[in-house]
């Protein structure tokens, strides 16, 4: 292993036609707690050994995750952690530094490169070494909610649950994972578990593309947004129902993106995994934030 080794991505962006971040995986000192701390063009952001400050983060969602600082006349912005947060949970016990640069409206956003948490874990696994044992924490939660539509004017669609989360207790992290989306062809469907125990279960979910249905990809660029992707980003996909299995590089990756997605969520706080199983139809991050806003308080 290279000692303080660093790792440059570069790719469009959600958002912009470039995003850079350096990931930096420092020295090895089991004296010394492990983190990730993560920085915006140099400047301290978040570090996840002060978990116990994660919630002074401003935090809102639309297609990704987006965290701000807050108590700034200056806050600094960071979007789209969930591909790369995820990665951290191979090396529980090393240290790194991620440096995410500012493009466009000040806003530091990770690269997609191709859309999954792969690229990331390649070459992290090249200078990092071998993965270690996944850490875990018992998160003893058991709740049920519906998931409501905050995004339509119509009343009565607004009052229609539209999806649910339920989370229960578990010996590993367990998920299970179904998305309906309907659409003027149909309704698409995709559907996954996973049950982690060990770094190799997390291999198929890094693999897993992020993905757009058409007509939603051509209505966000009528809209001004996802100004900065093109076709090597992630997964455009028809709206007919089995259409695009043969596209798919796992099974069922659309579901198992929505997976990594939850990941990322999760692990943005701290590169550990609570104990329970989620049973998800048609989450999302705000439904993931709800999620890891009940399990964060074990793992302090």
């Amino acid at each position: 292993m290279k000692s303080s080794r660093k790792i440059e991505f570069s790719s469009p962006s959600l958002s912009f036609g470039k995003a850079n971040v350096t990931v930096t995986a420092l020295e090895r000192n089991p004296q010394l707690e492990p983190r990730v701390e993560w920085r915006v063009d140099g400047h301290p952001f978040y570090s996840t050994d002060a978990a116990k400050c994660f919630t002074d983060l401003k935090f809102s969602v639309a297609r990704t995750s987006m965290f701000e600082t807050s108590g700034s006349s200056e806050p600094l912005k960071l979007a789209s952690p969930e591909h790369l947060a995820p990665v951290f949970l191979m090396w529980p016990t090393r240290r790194f530094v991620v440096d995410v640069a500012r493009y466009g409206n000040g806003v530091a956003e990770i690269p997609q490169m191709d859309g999954s948490a792969l690229p990331f874990f390649l070459a992290l696994r090249k200078e990092v070494g071998v993965p270690e044992e996944l850490a875990f924490y018992d998160a003893p939660v058991h709740d049920a909610w519906d998931l409501f539509r905050t995004d339509v004017v119509d009343a009565a669609q607004a009052q229609k649950p539209y999806g649910s989360v339920r989370i229960t207790p578990s010996e590993a992290f367990e998920v299970e994972y179904v998305l309906e989306r309907k659409t003027d062809s149909g309704t698409f469907n995709s559907a996954a578990s996973v049950s982690i125990y060990s770094p190799e279960d997390l291999y198929n979910v890094f693999a897993a593309r992020t993905f757009i249905l058409k007509k939603e990809f051509d209505e966000a660029r009528k809209a001004g947004l996802l100004g900065g992707v093109d076709a090597s980003c992630g997964l455009l996909l028809e709206d007919l129902p089995g259409a695009n299995a043969s596209a798919y590089r796992v099974l069922e990756e659309p579901a198992r993106h929505k997976i990594l997605d939850l990941l990322g969520d999760l692990c943005f706080a701290k590169p550990a995994l609570p104990k329970v199983r989620l049973e998800i139809i048609n989450g999302g991050h705000l439904s993931h934030r709800t999620i890891l806003e009940k399990v964060l308080p074990y793992a302090l």
